[in-house]
């Protein structure tokens, strides 16, 4: 098992070498700036999360794909604690994660801080 996650570490990466000569990218709300990974995670989190009142995503590792940061705000999270609405993002995105080296992910319920 060690074996595999050393591989995927260094598939991840030699992917990051290969596009760090670009120049970093960070997401805006039109779906239309977004790399080809922020545009797939928005529409996987669109799909999970349809009543979300704000989805936003971010290639935070340089426009490779290893590392994201997603915020969501939804009523589905209202009363759940912390560890809960990290869970539901986490188990919207299980297969994508396996292909990241992190996330990092914030939720909210509407009109709470």
């Amino acid at each position: 098992m060690l074996r595999n996650v050393m591989q995927i570490g260094r598939n991840v990466s030699n992917r990051c070498k290969q596009f760090m000569g670009l120049s970093q990218h960070m997401s805006t709300p039109s779906d239309t700036q977004l790399t080809e990974g922020e545009q797939y995670i928005l529409r996987v989190l669109k799909e999970k999360f349809p009543e979300a009142t704000e989805i936003q995503v971010s290639d935070v590792s340089g426009g490779c794909g290893a590392m994201y940061q997603v915020a969501v705000e939804s009523e589905i999270f209202r009363g759940k604690r912390t560890i809960q609405q990290h869970r539901l993002v986490t188990q919207a995105l299980s297969s994508e994660i396996k292909e990241m080296h992190g996330i990092q992910i914030k939720t909210k319920a509407p009109d709470q801080k």
